[in-house]
């Protein structure tokens, strides 16, 4: 059945693949590479994807399971984001050496730092097996025979199109990844939450680490002889810049989308998920800030957990901001309309709606209470280990921890549906009393280690009933308002979709395996009318420079060359102005764990690396809308001055290959 012209132009955004939209799998990339050379792409598919030979691929990381990163040297020199590094920084990070607020460059191999758990990995090759699962063969045989391929080889099955396809991950897995450089916060953090999401920006989000191997260039165990890992392809960084208009493309691990859920789901997100979550986020924040602000060891100690807090914290204000504005539930209303006006003439597909509706109904009120918990009384700790009890500044934690469980017992008691309340907190409030005296007696006893087991029989309790709300809805990956049930339905749902709109181009949505975006440069008219142009340069940084506001009180050594205009060959002249180019934006198709991918030009160079998007594109994860979302990325030309002329470390970019 034909679309109505209405429909067709009130859906747009959802009904066809839009500009610049989609996560596209590297394997098969060859589908796009025509409109991408349309765009400004000058090199082939196999130069993004081969598995014979030496490919964009090769130079490109999933850094400690949750960002991207890139390998920018032939010694196994890699960049990411300053916040994907932040937990090492902080782990070297002490009040006698504050890496966060001044930075860190080693000075020699021998000065870069180890990490212990962070890791690296590799794509060796990614193929389909739906066919191999459908005639019997299982995806733990499938991992385990490619896993002993090589040594230091993971390997992972993911479903594509929730099912209709399936997919072998193969990498190789690097841990000795050691720490050379990063900036100081006020530069790798500079507007801090303030900035978060925001356009304009103005932030350095970069540091530095390097891949060590065995002297066999494999994987190894973190040894004081490893060597600097020789890749098989690294990316070569342009220093001239870009103008908008000008191709690009993000190559890099995106986490998690939601491109195809119903409207259901949306209104679920907007008007109940989101709005509950703020809030509890946002007390947590008020407790952590007030401790930071009185004590600079304590700004220090929680600084990492105010930054994880803080990002989802406010990346849900703008998905909410976007999706009510651009009313992205009635829009999927409509869509789905018209898919059940077609679906009605066929038996496969005539009821799926309704039955995906109907477990919409049944399965959110669990999902709430699934989140809720977590988002309170999983957020606090079990044991306080010996190390931290050894710590100088462990006594001074004590108001904030205690101060973090009254807040999530009395946000748990007032939020969590009763029917999923746990019954040994229902028990506990009782004997205690109130909320508030219950919350103080499993803090007492955990603190002083008098009555560890309250806590853990509280922990044990809220494992049996997170389990049982896993089992009610079948499943254990719950990420996502799904159940077991309602993937089975989605799996029709996406082969119909793609039956009935046979023109739209579809993507699967992301689940943290390595995927193309495409682009270009674009400025953005945010909600105030005014178009807002896509490069930004050092005299924002300084009109924006504050000493009495910690996220923006810059280096002097910035202050110092901006005065000077001492920028060396970094140095560039914008309406007969010598600035320095710090930040960029475009219309790739990103989300969390893009973090830190490269951010590549029509020639497959490094011109920048990817950290955020604008405040209300974070709808993306649901709905793309090419008028408003925008990937935000530091200029890598600010990153080689930083190096080079911030932290006297030029010595770094001997070993790139600049162009």
């Amino acid at each position: 059945m034909k679309r109505t012209l209405f429909t067709l132009l009130t859906l747009l955004f959802v009904g066809t693949a839009s500009a610049d939209e989609g996560m596209w799998l590297p394997s098969l990339i060859s589908d796009r590479i025509d409109d991408m050379r349309s765009k400004g792409f000058r090199l082939t598919a196999e130069d993004i994807y081969s598995v014979n030979r030496a490919s964009m691929k090769d130079a490109v990381v999933l850094f400690n399971g949750g960002c991207t990163g890139e390998i920018v040297s032939p010694e196994g020199l890699l960049l990411t984001n300053h916040h994907c590094g932040y937990g090492a920084i902080q782990a070297h990070s002490s009040v006698e050496h504050d890496y966060l607020t001044h930075g860190f460059w080693a000075r020699s191999r021998a000065e870069e730092l180890p990490n212990k758990k962070l890791y690296v990995c590799i794509l060796v090759r990614m193929e389909e097996v739906t066919d191999r699962i459908a005639a019997g063969e299982t995806p733990e045989a499938l991992i385990r025979v490619a896993e002993a391929e090589g040594k230091g080889y993971k390997a992972s099955v993911e479903q594509m199109y929730y099912g209709n396809q399936q997919f072998l991950f193969v990498y190789e897995q690097f841990d000795d990844v050691r720490l050379v450089g990063a900036p100081p916060s006020s530069i790798g953090k500079f507007g801090g939450d303030t900035d978060n999401w925001i356009w304009p920006r103005h932030t350095g989000d970069f540091s530095a680490f390097r891949i060590y191997a065995g002297k066999d260039n494999r994987p190894a165990a973190y040894a004081p002889d490893n060597v600097p890992y020789r890749p098989k392809r690294h990316f070569a960084l342009s220093t001239k810049g870009v103008r908008e208009g000008d191709f690009t493309m993000i190559y890099g691990f995106p986490g998690n989308t939601q491109e195809y859920i119903l409207s259901d789901a949306v209104d679920y997100v907007v008007r109940r998920a989101d709005p509950d979550k703020i809030a509890i986020r946002t007390g947590r924040l008020d407790i952590i800030s007030a401790a930071q602000a009185s004590d600079p060891a304590l700004r220090i100690h929680y600084a990492a957990k105010h930054a994880n807090i803080a990002n989802a914290w406010k990346k849900w204000q703008g998905e909410q901001l976007g999706l009510t504005r651009r009313r992205t539930a009635d829009s999927k209303r409509a869509y789905e309309r018209e898919f059940q006006t077609w679906a009605e003439q066929r038996s496969e597909y005539a009821g799926l709606l309704s039955a995906m509706k109907t477990e919409y109904a049944r399965m959110l009120p669990p999902y709430y209470a699934y989140e809720i918990t977590r988002e309170t009384l999983g957020t606090l700790p079990t044991q306080y280990s010996d190390e931290e009890r050894s710590a100088d500044l462990f006594e001074r934690c004590r108001p904030t921890e205690q101060a973090l469980f009254r807040y999530a017992f009395a946000e748990y008691a007032k939020r969590c549906p009763e029917q999923y309340r746990l019954p040994e907190f229902l028990d506990g409030v009782a004997a205690a009393g109130s909320t508030k005296a219950y919350a103080d007696k499993v803090f007492e006893g955990l603190w002083s280690s008098t009555d560890t087991m309250a806590v853990i029989r509280l922990n044990k309790e809220m494992k049996r009933m997170l389990g049982h709300i896993s089992w009610l809805l079948g499943t254990t990956s719950l990420r996502n308002p799904t159940s077991k049930r309602l993937n089975e339905l989605y799996t029709h749902y996406i082969k119909g979709l793609r039956e009935w709109d046979a023109q739209r181009a579809f993507y699967p949505d992301a689940n943290l395996t390595l995927r193309v975006a495409y682009g270009t440069v674009a400025g953005y008219e945010y909600a105030d009318g005014e178009y807002h142009t896509p490069l930004t340069t050092l005299d924002g940084i300084i009109a924006k420079d504050n000493p009495e506001i910690y996220d923006y009180d810059i280096p002097q050594v910035l202050r110092d060359l901006h005065a000077s205009k001492d920028y060396g060959r970094w140095g560039v002249t914008i309406d007969g102005r010598r600035t320095v180019p710090v930040c960029l934006l475009a219309t790739n198709h990103t989300t969390g764990g893009n973090s830190g991918s490269p951010v590549l030009n029509g020639r497959g160079e490094l011109i920048g690396i990817n950290f955020d998007r604008t405040w209300r594109s974070t709808m993306s994860d649901i709905a793309f809308d090419p008028s408003i979302c925008r990937n935000i990325a530091v200029d890598i030309r600010y990153v080689l001055f930083v190096i080079e002329r911030v932290g006297g470390a030029g010595y770094l970019l001997d070993e790139m290959t600049l162009r």
